[in-house]
């Protein structure tokens, strides 16, 4: 987990180390921390899989700390996929706040580190009363720190994580589209 630190995520999300590695999987692809994948490769919500009490709810996180860019990162967090009230690791049986949306760096802006986080529930079964966002358009998605979502929701520190990064490929004027709503 020291790839957190060293890339700069813990300091550029403003959050503690995850206690563990999230098992992250898109088809073939097993992410291991800082891996490389391209937006063709990530369209789709991968399988996730973390070491988690059966009797305890958790929630994910997917961010983009560096939108529009690592360079200039004025729109950090770009938001990418949350789940809430996750019964255990599943997933499927959790609560979706914001339909997953794959990567889609704008051309010429580099790698972009897209980041995986897992909360535990202290409270277990939580009332989550933020807007329900479509995979369909980008609003609500631009600023959105994971740091204070946990803070107001009082999620603690993250229990599990991982992340990948891409660049630009010809899968992402795609995504911009059904992002429009079109």
């Amino acid at each position: 987990m020291e790839k957190f630190q060293s890339d700069d995520i813990v300091a550029d999300m403003k959050i503690k180390t995850p206690g563990s590695l999230l098992q992250v999987k898109y088809g073939s692809h097993d992410v291991t921390p800082g891996l490389v994948l391209t937006p063709t490769q990530v369209q789709s919500e991968p399988s996730v899989k973390w070491d988690a009490d059966p009797g305890a709810f958790y929630t994910i996180v997917m961010n983009d700390p560096d939108a529009p860019s690592r360079k200039n990162p004025k729109f950090r967090e770009w938001h990418h996929w949350c789940v809430v009230n996750i019964p255990g690791d599943n997933v499927a049986g959790g609560e979706v706040l914001s339909e997953y949306v794959g990567s889609g760096p704008p051309q010429g802006t580099g790698l972009h580190r897209y980041v995986f986080l897992v909360y535990k529930q202290p409270a277990g079964r939580t009332q989550f009363s933020d807007k329900r966002l479509t995979n369909r358009s980008s609003d609500g998605r631009a600023s959105q720190s994971v740091a204070a979502f946990a803070t107001s929701h009082a999620l603690g520190d993250p229990v599990a994580g991982n992340y990948y990064q891409a660049e630009y490929d010809d899968y992402v004027p795609k995504l911009y589209e059904q992002l429009s709503g079109k």
